[in-house]
Order: C-alpha cells, then structure tokens, then sequence
C-alpha cells in the first residue's frame, strides 16, 4: 500500500495540535488543505482515524495507535533532513518562538534584525504571549523564560540583558496631586494600575532595599491582563491616572522624556535576565543551532 508521506505528516499534525486551523497555523499551510490530506489517508486505510466535530479534532483508537508509531519514525526522518541541511552554506528553514512579551519587546528587538541578516535563508516566527505554555507541544522549537519558570529538563542559554530591575513610575501630574509615596506601603494610599497573568492570578508589586524585602498588593481603577493591554497601563499612567508598575527598560523611554517620573527609585528590586531554552538533543534543527550559535557569540562579547 503506497501512502504520501505528506498525508501522514497532516494526521500527524492535525492530532498534535487538535484541530485543523491550529495546526495550519504551526505548519504554515491550510486548515483545508490538512483536511483534505486527512481524508485521502483515511480513504487508502479504510478506517477513520479523526473524530470531528465542531468543537474539537480527537484521534479515534486507530489514530492513536498510528500516532504513537509515527511521532518516532517522523521525528527521524526531520533530523535526517536537517543533516542534510547542516553541509548547506547557510542555515535554511523556520525557527519558532514562544516568547514572554516583555521578551518581545525589550529582548528580540535588538537581536533579531542582525540574525535574520546574517541568516537570509531562516524564517522567524515570534508567539508572544505570558501563558507559559510547553514550547514543544506548542509546535515551537525554543522559547524566552526567566529562571523561575525555566522547566529542569532544558537546556538554557542567556539571551539578552543579565540583569533587569522593576520600577514604579507616575505622571509630574498626578505626583503633584497625591503626593510621592515615601515607603512601598504608601502604595496602599494610592491609585496603582496594575497587572494580572492569564490564569487571572494577579501580579504583586516587589521592592527591595538594604536586604529588605517587601511584596504589596495595591488597589486602583486600573487592572490589565500582561500581555498586548500593558501599553494601556502605561498610556494610562502617563494621562495621570495612576501608577504603573512595570519593566524599567519598559518605562525608561518614557521617564527620560518627561513624561513619567520615578517613583520609590531606591526600592527597585533587581532580578536575572531572560533564558533562551529547548530540549536537550544533540540534533538540534539548523535554523535553532544557527541561532543558539548567534545568542552565546552575542553574550561572549559582551
């Protein structure tokens, strides 16, 4: 029986993802074109190997059993490929990131214009988002994570700055009406714009000074979940609504135009910089090696 192997490639990846589209958007193909592949499979073997509904794409037992005999056998034939692609000249092939968005924006910018120069042949693609998802059963190959979340079995590289500090800043406005907090649990007093996780677990603001350690949790007129609505906290904070509690580097374009003043600077608490992290292999695919190889030359000179 002859079967595509591109056929048993879309099951593959249609039953990793669980369902058409997500699939088509980590394999950068057409959630109909998957489908259509699917059924072709599922016609020369006779036996339905997805069950679909409207809701949710779920392996039927003979999926399962396939799948579990072709992750193995495909996860070769990938790192046979990319053997292949280690004697090209240069690197070629899709790199995938899961990022934080404080990674995004403070970290990538300054890397990946040089990297993509100096690999014309890779294609980056960046998912930033702050659910700490597994960057594996994401469909990506690596991902951006601070030393507490950075799971045991990876493999972490330092990318980007080695230490970074939170700050707390607010308007010269809104100072001049309500005072500037002289202790972190003035913060209580105040209105603070704050922040919360997807999982809805909201952010305490930290300071530190002279080996003392404080967490408060401030009130305000503001909560925004991390992610794409933190430019919203700072916009507002800028209009003197409140304050904002964020990244300095995050704050710093704003505080050195005037716009937001700091606030508490002695309690900033300092922290480790980000990780670049992946699975421990020894075949690591060439557009990832190429870019761990980038990452530690950027370190070693600086």
């Amino acid at each position: 029986m002859k079967i595509d192997l591109g056929d048993l490639s879309a099951f593959v990846a249609v039953a990793r993802a669980g369902g058409f589209r997500d699939a088509a958007r980590l394999n950068d193909s057409s959630a109909s074109g998957l489908s259509d592949a699917v059924r072709r499979l599922e016609a020369r073997l006779g036996v339905r190997l997805l069950n679909r509904t409207t809701r949710s794409v779920v392996p039927t037992e003979a999926g399962r059993s396939l799948l579990a005999r072709l992750d193995p056998v495909l996860s070769e034939v990938d790192k046979a490929l990319d053997v292949v692609n280690g004697f090209r000249d240069t690197p070629a092939g899709t790199l995938r990131l899961n990022v934080p968005m404080s990674a995004a924006r403070l970290v990538l910018p300054s890397i990946v214009p040089r990297f993509l120069a100096a690999y014309p042949e890779i294609t980056l693609e960046v998912t930033a988002e702050e659910s700490f998802v597994d960057v594996l059963a994401a469909g990506c190959d690596a991902g951006i994570r601070y030393e507490e979340r950075l799971e045991q079995d990876m493999v972490a590289v330092p990318i980007g700055p080695r230490v970074q500090r939170f700050a707390a800043a607010a308007s010269p406005d809104y100072l001049a009406r309500r005072g500037r907090p002289d202790h972190p649990r003035d913060l209580l007093q105040h209105a603070c714009l704050r922040g919360r996780f997807p999982s809805g677990a909201a952010i305490a603001w930290e300071f530190e000074r002279d080996g003392e350690r404080l967490s408060v949790n401030p009130s305000g007129p503001l909560l925004v979940q991390i992610g794409g609505a933190v430019d919203l906290a700072v916009d507002a904070a800028v209009a003197g609504t409140g304050i904002v509690y964020l990244f300095e580097d995050w704050l710093r374009p704003y505080i050195e135009r005037g716009e937001l003043a700091p606030v508490l600077e002695a309690w900033w608490p300092r922290f480790s910089g980000p990780y670049l992290y992946y699975a421990g292999r020894k075949l690591l695919p060439a557009p990832l090696r190429a870019f761990v190889d980038f990452i530690k030359k950027e370190e070693s000179a600086r």
